[in-house]
C-alpha cells in the first residue's frame, strides 16, 4: 500500500482521504483550510449536478455518490437526511441529462404562480458542518492525519500526491481553465420549511436543514470576492421569499459566500505520481464518493 498525500481539505479532498484509507493506503491531508474554513462549509449541499461536465461522467459519478449518501442518511452523525423537493421552470423542459443518478423523478403539476414546468425527487441533503466533522472524524478513526500546511507546490514526500485542492489547482497544477463561480447564501432561522425548492434560473433556492435554511443564491464567473454583499443578499431573500413565502420574515442568521472551482471538464485523472480530482464546479459534495472511488482506482495502478 502507498503512502498518499492529499492536497485539500474540502468535501472532496476529505471523501477521497477517507476511502484510500479504507483500501489500506497510509494518508496525510495537508491544507492551506482545514475543512470548516472551505468552500464545502457554505455549501447548502442538496444533491444536484450543476456546473460540472462532463455530461456522462458527471452522471456516474453523481449516481454513486446518490448510492452513498442513502446508506449514510441511516446514521444520524453523517448530517445526510433524504428530503423531497421540487425544481420549477417558467419554460418547458426536457428531463434532466442526469436523470439516470436518481431512482425516480415525477413531473410536478402543483406549480407556483409564473411556472409552467417542474420536476419533484427525493434527494440527498447534507448538512455539511455536521458531515465534515464526520468525514474528519473517519480520517482519524482510519488513522489518517489532517494538517493546516500552506503549501509552495505539491508536495514531493511520499508515494502518491492527490490533488484535490479546487481553485489552488490553477497554481499547484498550472491550470488556468479552473475559474471561480461565486456563490452567495443566508442561513436563515427553520421556520417549518421542510421540502427544498429550486428555480434554476436566479440560480434561487431553498434547501431546509434540521435547525436553520440555507437559502441562495448566485452564480458569478470570475468574482474572487468573498465579502457578502448586502444589495445581493436582499435580492436573494426577495427571489426566494417569491419561491417559498413560507420565509416572510424569518431571521436571518449569517451571510456566506463560497467559490466553486468551475473548470471545462472535471479532472481525474493520473499523472505520474500525481492524481489530480479538481473542477467540481458546484457539485462537489454530489460527486465526491464517485470521484472518490475512481481516486482509489487510480492509485492501484
Amino acid at each position: 500500500m502507498a503512502r498518499v498525500n492529499v492536497v485539500g481539505a474540502g468535501v472532496v479532498g476529505l471523501t477521497c482521504a477517507v476511502r484510500l484509507l479504507e483500501a489500506g493506503h497510509r494518508v496525510d491531508v495537508l491544507a492551506r483550510d482545514l475543512p470548516l474554513e472551505t468552500t464545502s462549509a457554505v455549501a447548502a449541499a442538496v444533491w444536484y449536478p450543476y456546473r460540472a461536465l462532463p455530461q456522462d461522467r458527471v452522471t456516474a459519478w453523481s449516481g454513486a455518490s446518490y448510492a452513498e449518501f442513502v446508506g449514510l442518511a441511516g446514521e444520524r452523525e453523517t448530517g445526510v437526511r433524504m428530503v423531497t423537493g421540487t425544481e420549477v421552470f417558467a419554460q418547458h423542459k426536457a428531463d434532466p441529462w442526469w436523470r439516470g443518478a436518481v431512482p425516480s423523478l415525477d413531473r410536478e403539476t402543483a406549480l407556483p404562480a409564473g411556472f409552467v414546468d417542474g420536476w419533484t425527487f427525493t434527494t440527498p441533503v447534507i448538512e455539511m458542518p455536521i458531515h465534515l466533522r464526520w468525514l474528519m472524524g473517519r480520517v482519524d478513526d482510519l488513522g489518517g492525519t489532517i494538517t493546516r500546511m500552506n503549501l509552495q507546490a505539491l508536495p514531493a514526500g511520499g508515494d502518491l500526491v492527490v490533488n484535490c485542492a479546487g481553485l489552488g489547482s490553477r497554481h499547484f497544477a498550472g491550470d488556468k481553465s479552473v475559474v471561480p463561480v461565486r456563490g452567495q447564501v443566508l442561513i436563515v432561522e427553520q421556520v417549518g420549511i421542510d421540502r427544498w425548492m429550486i428555480d434554476d434560473a436566479g440560480p434561487t433556492y431553498v434547501v431546509p436543514r434540521s435547525r436553520d435554511v440555507v437559502v441562495g443564491g448566485t452564480a458569478d464567473e470570475g468574482d474572487w470576492s468573498r465579502t457578502p454583499s448586502p444589495e445581493t443578499a436582499r435580492d436573494i431573500l426577495r427571489r426566494a421569499t417569491a419561491l417559498v413565502p413560507e420565509l416572510e420574515g424569518a431571521r436571518v442568521l449569517r451571510h456566506k459566500v463560497g467559490l466553486r472551482p468551475v473548470r471545462p471538464a472535471v479532472r481525474v485523472e493520473r499523472v505520474g505520481r500525481v492524481i489530480h480530482c479538481y473542477g467540481h464546479g458546484g457539485a462537489g459534495v454530489t460527486m465526491s464518493w464517485g470521484t472518490a472511488d475512481e481516486v482509489v482506482l487510480l492509485a492501484g495502478r
